[in-house]
């Protein structure tokens, strides 16, 4: 028997989660993948999968042996390359996700610099505020805020961001000008709909070491914080927007910060910063790709939101 193989389709099997899925990654008919996994069973002695015609998952001996390997590919890989190219750049596929905002407004102008580095590198950045499985979808890095993050994950804080409530010189005009948050009860405010399980994402505030959330009046809710940003611009109403996105608004005069300083000009309510994690399904996931990014986008994010490591 081919052990190696065997394990391959094993972990292949798992991270996939059906035979079939499996064996389409392997390039495999699923007979020969189920022949593998029996072999494999027998090898062991022990049943790793419970399989009927319209499921599948692990025993807990299963569980235990795909914790125990899950990492032996990569590692045989990355063996490979450094005895064969000790010397050579990282190369290969690194998968990145990343929520939608942070994709698209930090990462995507950071990645074709970071690709001609490293040219040896295949790159794919996905963008996406769903909750994205490592293993099933091939991802090396994410890139999560606070309410993403899981248990499973080892994640490395790598910035601090802060948030700016804002809006158009056009609606303060016709509804007037808040001077506490707590005044957002009597404003039609634009607010972000988490994607994963639907909530309304509440504006943090802190004053005196006290952390509150002001009471939403009138609401326009969207899962998009773009689509959100034009409502604000075209006078749709208050909204809190991280600094990255709101930037260009506030320098072209579209939108106006909000809650900066009280009449004495003092800070009265800082609103509350993003957290962004850096995040490896385990320790194994390090890999060089992934270590020359780490290292690439603490180099180029603004020094206004560096964290100590």
């Amino acid at each position: 028997m081919d052990l190696l193989n065997a394990i391959r389709c094993f972990i292949k099997v798992v991270e996939a989660g059906s035979i079939a899925a499996g064996a389409r990654n392997l390039g495999l008919t699923p007979a020969a993948v189920s022949q593998n996994l029996a072999r494999l069973e027998s090898h062991l002695q022990v049943r790793l999968l419970t399989r009927t015609t319209r499921s599948m998952s692990l025993t807990p001996a299963g569980n235990q042996y795909y914790q125990r390997v899950s990492h032996i590919e990569r590692d045989l890989a990355e063996a490979e390359q450094a005895i064969t190219t000790p010397d050579s750049e990282p190369q290969g596929q690194l998968c990145i996700a990343s929520t939608s905002a942070f994709g698209r407004h930090v990462l995507a102008p950071l990645i074709p610099a970071f690709s001609a580095r490293y040219p040896l590198l295949s790159i794919e950045l996905v963008t996406t505020d769903r909750r994205v499985n490592h293993a099933r979808e091939d991802v090396d890095v994410s890139l999560r805020i606070t309410p993403q993050l899981e248990e499973q994950l080892l994640a490395r804080h790598i910035a601090r961001i802060p948030f700016i409530c804002c809006a158009s010189p056009g609606y303060l005009q016709s509804a007037g000008l808040p001077s506490t948050p707590e005044a957002l009860r009597d404003h039609r405010c634009l607010v972000f709909r988490y994607p994963v399980d639907g909530r309304l994402l509440r504006w943090g505030f802190m004053r005196d070491g006290l952390r509150f959330e002001p009471v939403f009046g009138n609401v326009l809710i969207s899962d998009d914080i773009d689509a959100l940003t034009q409502m604000a611009v075209h006078d749709g109403g208050i909204t809190r927007l991280a600094e990255f996105i709101v930037r260009p608004h506030l320098a072209s005069g579209a939108l106006v910060p909000l809650f900066e300083y009280s009449d004495n000009g003092q800070a009265y309510a800082q609103t509350e910063p993003m957290d962004i994690y850096l995040c490896l399904a385990d320790r194994f996931a390090m890999t060089p790709a992934v270590r020359v990014f780490m290292a690439y986008l603490r180099e180029h994010l603004a020094d206004t939101w560096q964290v100590q490591t």
